[in-house]
């Protein structure tokens, strides 16, 4: 069945956000201040390591390569251009507003706050591509639903501590997933291992990003920078790459 594994990793979005919800407001306030800072320096490691990953190149020698940061440096400067062009991140916060008139929520001040850095962190990376396009071509869920697990353990800390918009963030990972393993066989020829390797490098330093804002408020328009993640891949196409 194409999209169950999009599904599936919605339905445990849902789910972590409820549980978060249902017991996040037994914890005590000192304990969520600590779980909120645990949780953006988890975050943090977790973009550093990725980006890392793809940054650094081990010689025959034994000595360090840095690669790709041409490709990151552009890819972010254009990206924020562009994304600050069409105002995305204010586009997106319109939604989340949206979201917390239609859901009752009009006097939780933090859901919006909530909705947006939940979204950007489970829907950033190389997983949510990679699996959509196994879902939809060849019916393999695996990627997405180890991608559930991951998400299920990540929205249930961060609504524990930054509140119920969390839960919502199960609507952008449905919608994004969803496209791509519609149109799986279109973006197929695209989905390369170099294409690949650029899109979580340059994610992997978007969800660090996230983690700046979690530790020390909003200090990046992340989602202005989400065309980065666009151009990422298609510099593997071009000739100079």
């Amino acid at each position: 069945m194409p999209g169950l594994g999009t599904i599936v990793n919605a339905l445990a979005i849902v789910a972590a956000g409820l549980c978060g919800s249902l017991f996040g407001g037994r914890i005590p306030a000192r304990y969520q201040d600590t779980l909120m800072s645990t949780n953006a320096i988890a975050v943090l490691f977790l973009g550093i390591g990725g980006a890392v990953a793809q940054m650094l190149r081990a010689q025959a020698d034994g000595t360090l390569l840095t690669t790709g940061t041409m490709m990151m440096i552009l890819s972010l400067a254009i990206g924020c251009v562009i994304g600050e062009w069409f105002n995305l991140e204010d586009k997106f916060e319109s939604l989340g507003q949206w979201l917390k008139q239609r859901t009752g929520n009009s006097h939780d001040n933090s859901f919006v706050d909530a909705f947006v850095t939940a979204s950007l962190t489970v829907c950033i990376g190389a997983m949510a591509v990679i699996g959509s396009i196994n879902d939809g071509i060849l019916g393999d869920h695996s990627v997405l639903f180890a991608k559930a697990v991951l998400d299920f353990v990540i929205i249930l800390i961060m609504t524990a501590s930054l509140g119920k918009g969390c839960l919502f963030a199960a609507l952008p990972v449905a919608f994004l997933q969803g496209t791509i393993t519609m149109l799986a066989s279109f973006l197929k020829p695209f989905i390369t291992a170099a294409a690949m390797a650029n899109l979580s490098f340059v994610g992997s330093i978007l969800i660090f990003c996230v983690g700046v804002n979690l530790l020390w408020g909003k200090k990046i328009r992340i989602a202005n920078l989400l065309p980065s993640l666009v151009l990422a891949m298609v510099w593997a196409f071009l000739p100079l790459a």
